[in-house]
Order: C-alpha cells, then sequence, then structure tokens
C-alpha cells in the first residue's frame, strides 16, 4: 500500500487554505479544521470587507474632488460647488450589504477550490494534543459545532489561526456605538461623528473612508504622525490631505477609556481631555489566536507577546509543527500568510522551497491616496542598514496625473550606490498598488535603475514616472548632474 503523508491545518485563512491546495497538489492527504469559514478574518471580517467599502468611499472622493475641475456638469438641484453640501451621497446600509455578499462568496470560493483539490475542510475547533508520537506523528483534536470531539492523525500540523482585535479594558465594543474593526460592517446608517483611536494602517484605512462616506472624523494618533510605521515622506503626505478634507488629526494623544452616553461616545484622553461623537471605533491592533491550541505542550515555543516563533521556512520549534499568517506576527498581510502556508508545504513534502524573505514582500495601504511600498525603506537608510541613493519626484510634474486631476503623492525609488541596482521603493497614488508592481520585481530580481529607464512606458501614464525616477538615478549614480 502506498504511504501519504497527512497533513492537518488548524486554520482557514490565506495561510491555512493557500498551504491545503499545496499540500493537496504535491499529493497529500489534507484536512482542514476551520470555526468560521474559509478565508479566515482576511475574508470575512478584515482585509475583503474594508476593501470593498474602500471602493465605495474612492468613487465618492475621487467625484468630490475632481468633478468641477474636469468640466462634469451634475443635476440642477446639486448645490453649488463653493456650498458645504454635498454632490453625492451613500446609503451605508446598502453598501455593507454588499461588504457582507461579497465576503461570503468569497468565502464559499475558496471553500469550492480547496475541496475540487481534493482536502476535506472540518467545522470545528481544532488543539494539538501533547508531544509528538513515537512514530513521529502528531493528534489533533477537533471539537465540532455540535461539541462532539473527532482525534486527528497527522504527519504535520500547520497552525494558521489569525488574530483578533486588541482591546482596550476602559473601551470595551458594544457592537452599536463602541466598535472594533469586525464590527462596522453592522451598521445601518452613516456615523454622524466618529472618532477612530489608533492611527495604524487600519485606522488611517477607516478614517479615510468614513470621511470619505461623510461622516466627520476625528482620528486619535499617540504618536506624532499618522501611519508611524510607513514612509514618513508618504504620511506627511496622508496626514496632509486628511486635514485639508477636514480630518480632526489629534497628534500624541492616547485615548484612555470610551463609555455611552446616551446615543453619544465620549472619549477620554490620557490627559484628561474629553471628546465626544456618535461613535468610535477601536483600531489599536491585534492578538494572536495561540491561546487554547495546546501549542507550549507541544513543545511550541510562544514570544512574549503570545506569537508562535517560526523560521524562515515556517518550523516553529516543534518537530513537525509548522504556522503561517498573524499568529507568528511576522508581517500582518494576507500575501504574506499565503507565502508562509505554502512554504510550509514545499519544505515538509520535500518540494524545492526558497526562504522568507521579507524585504522582497510589497504591502499597500488603502487609504486615499494609496501608499503602496517594498524593499529597503527611508528608516533603514537613515539607521545605517544600507547605503542606498534616493530620487522622490512628486506626481505633479506627470503629465497624466494633470490630466486627472491628481494633486498628491509620488514615486521614490532606493539604489545602491555604483551598481544601481533598486532596493526599495514607495508610491503614494491612486491605484498605489498596482503601480507598485515593476518596482517590486526590480528589487526580487535585483534589477538595475537602468534596466527600469530603458524600458518602455506608456504616454501619458502614472508609471512614466517611475522611469523617470530610474532616469534620475542612473544619472546621479554616474556623478552627472541632475
Amino acid at each position: 500500500m502506498e504511504y501519504v503523508t497527512r497533513i492537518v491545518i488548524i486554520g482557514g485563512g490565506p495561510g491555512g487554505y493557500e498551504a491545503a491546495l499545496v499540500a493537496a497538489q504535491l499529493g497529500a492527504e489534507v484536512t482542514v479544521v476551520d470555526s468560521d469559514g474559509l478565508g479566515g478574518a482576511s475574508v470575512l471580517t478584515d482585509c475583503v470587507p474594508s476593501k470593498t467599502l474602500i471602493a465605495t468611499a474612492e468613487v465618492m472622493t475621487t467625484f468630490d474632488s475632481s468633478y468641477e475641475e474636469l468640466g462634469i456638469i451634475v443635476a440642477d438641484d446639486t448645490p453649488h460647488i463653493d456650498t458645504p453640501a454635498r454632490v453625492v451621497g451613500v446609503d451605508l446600509g446598502k453598501v455593507n450589504r454588499r461588504v457582507k455578499r461579497l465576503a461570503l462568496a468569497q468565502s464559499h470560493d475558496i471553500t469550492a477550490s480547496v475541496t475540487r483539490a481534493g482536502a476535506r475542510v472540518m467545522r470545528g475547533r481544532g488543539r494539538l494534543d501533547g508531544m509528538q508520537g513515537l512514530d513521529g506523528s502528531r493528534k489533533v483534536i477537533v471539537t465540532t459545532a455540535d461539541g462532539t470531539e473527532e482525534t486527528l492523525v497527522a504527519d504535520a500540523v500547520l497552525i494558521a489561526t489569525g488574530g483578533h482585535p486588541r482591546e482596550v479594558p476602559d473601551a470595551l465594543p458594544d457592537g452599536e456605538r463602541i466598535l472594533n474593526w469586525t464590527q462596522v460592517y453592522d451598521l445601518t446608517e452613516l456615523p454622524e461623528e466618529l472618532i477612530v483611536v489608533g492611527s495604524g494602517v487600519t485606522g488611517a484605512e477607516f478614517a479615510g473612508a468614513y470621511q470619505a462616506l461623510g461622516s466627520k472624523v476625528t482620528l486619535v494618533s499617540s504618536r506624532d504622525r499618522v501611519l508611524p510605521g510607513e514612509d514618513p515622506d508618504a504620511a506627511a503626505v496622508l496626514e496632509d490631505v486628511f486635514r485639508r478634507r477636514g480630518m480632526n488629526v489629534m497628534a500624541r494623544s492616547r485615548a484612555a477609556a470610551a463609555k455611552r452616553v446616551g446615543d453619544r461616545v465620549e472619549v477620554t484622553l490620557a490627559d484628561g481631555r474629553v471628546i465626544t461623537g456618535t461613535h468610535c471605533l477601536m483600531a489599536v491592533g491585534a492578538i494572536p489566536n495561540s491561546a487554547g491550541l495546546g501549542l507550549e505542550e507541544a513543545g511550541v515555543k510562544l514570544r512574549e507577546s503570545g506569537h508562535i516563533w517560526t523560521d524562515k521556512v515556517s518550523r516553529t520549534t516543534a518537530p513537525g509543527v509548522y504556522a503561517a499568517g498573524d499568529v507568528t506576527g511576522v508581517f500582518a498581510l494576507a500575501s504574506v500568510a499565503a507565502m508562509q502556508g505554502r512554504i510550509a508545504m514545499y519544505h515538509f513534502l520535500g518540494d524545492a522551497v526558497a526562504p522568507l524573505n521579507l524585504k522582497t514582500v510589497s504591502s499597500n495601504v488603502f487609504t486615499d491616496p494609496e501608499i503602496a511600498t517594498v524593499g529597503y525603506t527611508q528608516a533603514d537608510v537613515e539607521a545605517g542598514k544600507i547605503d542606498a541613493r534616493v530620487v522622490k519626484l512628486p506626481l505633479l510634474r506627470n503629465p497624466r496625473a494633470k490630466m486627472q486631476g491628481i494633486r498628491d503623492g509620488f514615486v521614490k525609488i532606493f539604489c545602491r550606490p555604483g551598481t544601481g541596482i533598486v532596493v526599495g521603493g514607495v508610491v503614494v497614488a491612486p491605484r498605489a498598488s498596482e503601480l507598485i508592481h515593476p518596482i517590486s520585481i526590480a528589487v526580487d530580481n535585483n534589477l538595475t535603475v537602468e534596466q527600469i529607464a530603458n524600458a518602455f512606458t506608456v504616454y501619458p501614464s502614472l508609471s512614466g514616472s517611475i522611469a523617470e525616477v530610474a532616469r534620475q538615478l542612473h544619472t546621479r549614480k554616474t556623478g552627472s548632474e541632475v
């Protein structure tokens, strides 16, 4: 009888379902244990829903900010451009129904793909049962929705359980006025005055989206600026845009508590100030879903934060146990989770595998404008981690940007002096998530600024700015004046 490798995957997010597809393709017997639906938080409550909401906000912002300049005529009863009234509005209930419908459809599509590949999907919660057996196998106990238990035996286990919103003890969500990012899609009416606590990626994205939809937004940031982990030039552009559009950005203001007072919410800051609104969104980070999985009893080392320690091929400290995604704390991106899951299966099943290289990861903040990055950063250069030359070109100089009424944004590229090899880049623009790709290819393949500069670009196009930055870097690399 032919031996079949048994794989059990706990968690059906991007790390889990992508691993399942790879393992099934390589001939393993695969079981995915998931409690909420394949796709995980990324598809059901985070990435897919938020970007669907942002898609509506983006259309409204684009129209509001440029229809007059582009010569678009609207209905006769539309307020004059100098009046504060808006040209367009939004039915948030309808928007959120679409959000939920698309998220559920995506989850169903993923489930269909995984089952077509030959994997078994179990609805329930899994946990490791003790140490590795004498034959090298691992046991996973699955508790199903009706409370029954089933024991699975696996040659390898992948933990891909994700994370959940972090809560402030004195600002616990109630799902109605005080919300976390998984609860906003239950709103049927647009918040009149929304307080967003937290200026990281999640906070900035929702703050920008709700402002575009028509809410009066206050963004509470405990740091000096919004997006403290992003490129400082990019963050400065976004903060300027936020303020120009009417957002109240409160820097160096840490929220200590939030409570409901009738139909309003009071947020108390650490310095004693109190701000009020109709709703409050808490976006203060995430906690890994690593509790109750039997990890430490199975020999899996956890970091102080509760994240699972992994190496660059997704192995944990326990033989036969791998981990992927937000539960590892490596990089909270669906693309990274998926890559970690695939790498884990390639490694265990003996296929060719390259270790995870975070310096080739491209990421995007879905604000308006978007902020996309890849490779080494401005902070890396300033800290002396890498010697690199940099050129930044504002989009105001781009002819296509002028035609489309785009005023904010830039392209920035980092390259090694001497060789001109591209090591990083930043794009701040509409659809920056698409424009970053040629720079990502350059970083991943050690291409030079000459190679980027010599490739044809469409005229006029926003991507033309990428080639122009590369040409300027080539000039500087050879020591000529710009």
